[in-house]
């Protein structure tokens, strides 16, 4: 197996109300869950291929507790990888490279799609936001604890990056049309943090 290792910053939002009751294992606050998941790559590796500063995203719908219910998912690549980048991508974010995309991939029932797209990833202090053009919108701010200091979830079982404290958000906005599925909402969940993943 290639050896390989991706570190960087991830966002996601969804349609559950802060704090998202689906990452202790809990069924959705709507019953069933979507949500938009996005990874901008700060340092990559695959073999001998970079990565560094590509994206990645994908739109998940979850009939009903995420961690019993299999996952419909459509992936997007970011444009700008070469074929080289564009394979080394495909395979870590499908779990076929291993580590922790494996797991996450073991909870994916059906994929609807893939595309290779536009993507602008935006890190702002407490903002984040991606948009695929005429496909997704998505922008979280990070909500105020005591102090001011981030409200932070730490060692939840269902993560996304594991190791690192999930800091919370609420969404300024979701917007998701592609494959058959549609979104639109606000003022709903939103999770952030830097991720770090390896192939062993």
């Amino acid at each position: 197996m290639t050896d390989w290792t991706l570190a960087g910053d991830y966002f996601e939002a969804c349609n559950c109300e802060t704090a998202c009751p689906c990452v202790f294992l809990s069924s959705p606050t709507e019953g069933e869950c979507t949500a938009l998941v996005a990874w901008h790559i700060d340092k990559g590796k695959y073999g001998g291929t970079q990565l560094d500063g590509l994206n990645v995203a994908l739109a998940v719908h979850s009939p009903g507790n995420m961690a019993k219910s299999k996952w419909k998912i459509a992936a997007y690549f970011d444009e700008k990888a070469t074929p080289e980048q564009n394979d080394a991508l495909h395979a870590i974010f499908s779990g076929k490279a291993g580590g922790h995309p494996a797991v996450l991939a073991s909870f994916i029932g059906e994929i609807v799609g893939a595309k290779n797209v536009a993507m602008r990833y935006e890190k702002n202090g407490k903002h984040r936001s991606l948009t695929i053009p005429d496909i997704a919108e998505a922008a979280i701010d990070m909500i105020e604890g005591q102090g001011g200091k981030p409200v932070e979830i730490e060692n939840h079982p269902l993560c996304i990056s594991p190791g690192v404290p999930a800091t919370v958000g609420r969404s300024e906005k979701l917007r998701y049309a592609d494959f058959g599925m549609v979104w639109t909402l606000s003022g709903r969940n939103g999770f952030t943090s830097s991720f770090a993943y390896q192939s062993a």
